[in-house]
């Protein structure tokens, strides 16, 4: 949220709610809280007027004395609280001999008007409040000490608050001790700014006897999330400058400077931009923990593997979440990505996300998540929810299951009647951003999605079970490692079973044998789904010319849920009216049955995503895409020796799988070995190093390459056989563990036995 600085200066000094709300001004007098006005200046003393002597519905009158200046001030804010007007402190004299102020005028919060200069600054129009109201009291300092009303105006230029209304008005507005402690409570259990204000205003008795309004509720639950970091930051910055300094590839940024702990910051280690390189074509920006229930303003950018499983690019702990500060974090994430800009992006709705989203990737298709807006309709309309128990249903099922345009809008309409909710304000502004989170309004975007009612848009997913409402930042680090090890543990896993088990095949096709060898294993088990579904979709031609044909393709039986695929006869290229393929990167079964008919036994290359495939990480990154990386000599070279590495590990790999192919990699690896240093003593390799100059120079790093050269041979060869020892070792645990399986079964088997005997 933007804050406006507060000006103070001979004219006017408001009283301002936000995170401050509920403090006092240094006296411990509170200057807000209506139950507490007049019981404190009373308990104060306010001259004449005694706890007895306290009428409900007195009013100022002049003479009237009071123990002090803030006595003064509270009495009239309760008269005013009872009247229906907001007062704020205006101008004030100072005595000459000491500076101590001596007069101090008390007025309508609608007294005089705004000034023009200030309204052109401010980002969005104001709300006009001030009228030129001349409502007011004057409190003079007296030679005994007490204050004295000197003046005291009652009438008011406007209309005034009814009683039920008051308590919105900002003078009235406070968060109470007992209101703090409850709040403090239900956000540990990890309530949101909704929930709690549900409570109170059910232990108040109402919305007019809580004495505060939702947005101050959210920012006391903000500032207090905020006095949890504590120097929990700095533990963060710490551990982000180690690890800056050990990996040239780790990529940090603080809004401001590693010393300036209010800012924003960002960071992706190595991994994080390579991953983005293999799989950036989509991103999840997960705020879900940037929202008040969770202790920790925590944002990672994700986004979806091979595998299906969501992978990392990038991490944000946000403490200042104004338009300008999230503007500053995606330009920041997408320099950490070689500037290469993603195809879609799924944030949550929220106004300033959006704003930053169009001003930083404005190429990017940008949706809503729909996880965050179905949260959000269980909180707008959960009278609704209470009272019909089959409206969520009904409503998921209109967002998700429709697929054209006009169901949606047939379904849209029929339940905002069978539910009378034609004039629900929420439900009308989502409705006018249908293009933005509806599926059926996006499926011409590559998503990512395999399903549309998989769960997959919940873009919470990556932290899930490593960081919830209770988390600190104390832990945030050990957590954040905890996640990035887990998940790697779970890719590490899929590969295994991708590229060492076999799937089983459920048809004779040779277009699904092909995919079984090019699809990881989940994306193939979704392709084959679809694949067999084509036995129960016949396809009809409709248009036959001579460049390309039309397909009618409907299940049996539901010949009203057709569609129409457009096929290009001679290169293949087909187009089918769900657009499954241009969402998830997956043939969709209507497709898939009109290349039956047509005879296409295998699938055409450009139906094969890259990223989707077993080899999706084998193929070399984009030039580009080392362009973020660090550019000095010293780092390159390290660069160079780790993908050197990299390169050597897979090779170890594919050499050890047999006696034979070991026997080959390791000849091939001395000739390697015997061109490389040809190679360096001809000085061919150097002289390509424009970085590099002067002979001495160059005799040096010839001799660095010898050494890492030997150090390279010496590592392929313990890897080698590390990694058939690993082979091995790995070959036992699984005999093992189906030995186990196998016993498990004979016990089940002889159980069911004994319970049917």
């Amino acid at each position: 949220m933007d804050f406006e600085p507060l000006s103070i200066g001979n004219e006017v000094v408001e009283f301002e709610v936000g995170d401050s709300a509920g403090e006092d001004d240094g006296t411990g007098l509170d200057l807000r809280h209506p139950d507490d006005l007049v019981e404190r200046s009373a308990s104060s003393g306010a001259g004449d007027l005694s706890s007895s002597d306290v009428d409900p519905i007195l009013e100022p009158c002049e003479g009237m004395e009071f123990d002090s200046e803030q006595a003064a001030r509270i009495f009239y804010n309760s008269y005013a609280r009872r009247t229906g007007f907001g007062t704020r402190v205006s101008v004030y004299q100072r005595s000459r001999r000491d500076g101590s102020i001596m007069c101090r005028h008390v007025v309508c919060s609608r007294e005089g008007f705004r000034r023009g200069g200030s309204e052109s600054k401010s980002k969005r129009r104001r709300t006009v409040t001030r009228v030129g109201c001349k409502a007011q009291i004057t409190v003079k300092k007296q030679s005994s000490g007490k204050w004295a009303v000197s003046k005291f105006v009652k009438e008011h230029n406007h209309e005034l608050v009814p009683p039920d209304k008051v308590h919105c008005l900002r003078s009235h507005r406070h968060v109470s001790g007992p209101a703090r402690s409850l709040i403090d409570t239900l956000q540990a259990a990890g309530m949101g700014p909704s929930g709690v204000m549900s409570v109170l205003i059910k232990e108040s008795g109402g919305v007019n006897s809580v004495g505060f309004t939702k947005i101050d509720c959210q920012n006391y639950m903000s500032s207090s999330r905020q006095r949890t970091l504590g120097s929990g930051v700095q533990l963060v910055l710490d551990y982000l400058k180690q690890m800056q300094a050990a990996d040239p590839g780790f990529f940090c940024a603080v809004q401001g400077d590693f010393d300036n702990l209010a800012g924003n910051i960002f960071w992706a280690d190595a991994s994080s931009r390579k991953n983005y390189a293999y799989f950036g074509d989509t991103v999840n920006f997960d705020t879900t923990y940037r929202m008040n229930r969770y202790r920790v303003p925590f944002a990672p950018f994700t986004g979806w593997n091979h595998h299906g499983q969501p992978v990392l690019f990038g991490c944000a702990l946000l403490r200042n979440e104004s338009e300008s500060s999230f503007i500053w974090l995606f330009q920041t994430w997408l320099d950490a990505m070689s500037g290469s800009h993603p195809v879609s992006i799924t944030t949550d709705q929220d106004r300033i996300i959006r704003s930053a989203v169009a001003h930083v990737l404005p190429g990017s298709r940008h949706r809503f998540c729909r996880w965050n807006v179905f949260r959000e309709a269980r909180e707008k309309l959960s009278d609704v929810y209470c009272s019909h128990p089959n409206f969520e249903a009904e409503f998921q099922r209109c967002v998700n299951i429709t697929e054209t345009v006009e169901d949606f809008e047939l379904c849209w309409e029929s339940l905002l009647e069978t539910y009378g909710l034609r004039n629900n304000e929420w439900l009308q502004l989502m409705y006018n951003a249908r293009q933005k989170w509806v599926p059926v309004f996006l499926m011409d975007t590559f998503f990512g999605e395999m399903s549309i009612m998989q769960g997959s848009d919940s873009i919470n997913s990556y932290f899930d079970g490593y960081i919830n409402a209770s988390t600190s930042i104390q832990v945030l680090i050990r957590q954040y490692e905890k996640a990035i090890a887990g998940r790697h543990e779970k890719e590490i896993k899929s590969d295994y079973e991708t590229l060492h088990t076999a799937p089983v095949l459920k048809t004779p096709s040779p277009m699904e044998k092909q995919a079984a060898n090019v699809y990881t294993r989940k994306i193939f088990k979704k392709f084959q789904e679809e694949l067999i579904e084509t036995l129960a979709y016949p396809a009809t031609i409709i248009k036959d010319m001579e460049l390309e044909a039309v397909y009618r393709v409907a299940r049996f039986g539901e010949d009203h849920k057709a569609h129409f695929v457009k096929v290009d006869v001679f290169s293949k290229k087909a187009c089918c009216s769900c657009q499954m393929f241009e969402f998830s990167g997956i043939m969709c079964r209507h497709i898939l049955a009109v290349f039956r008919v047509m005879n296409v036994l295998t699938l055409p290359p450009q139906y094969i995503l890259t990223r989707w495939t077993r080899n999706a990480k084998s193929e070399s990154l984009p030039d580009d895409y080392m362009v973020g990386f660090p550019s000095n000599l010293q780092e390159s070279l390290t660069a160079c020796y780790e993908n050197l590495r990299r390169e050597a590990i897979k090779y170890v790999e594919d050499g050890a799988k047999s006696i034979h192919s070991y026997t080959v990699a390791m000849d091939a690896l001395q000739i390697a070995a015997q061109k490389v240093a040809a190679s360096k003593k001809c000085g061919l390799g150097l002289e390509q190093k424009t970085l590099i100059k002067g002979c001495q120079i160059q005799s040096s790093r010839c001799t660095e390459q010898d050494e890492k050269i030997q150090e390279l041979t010496s590592e392929l060869a313990n890897a080698s056989l590390q990694c058939e020892e690993y082979r091995r070792k790995l070959l036992a645990v699984l005999k093992d563990m189906e030995e186990q399986k196998l016993k498990i079964l004979v016990k089940v088997r002889n159980v069911r036995l004994n319970l049917k005997g």
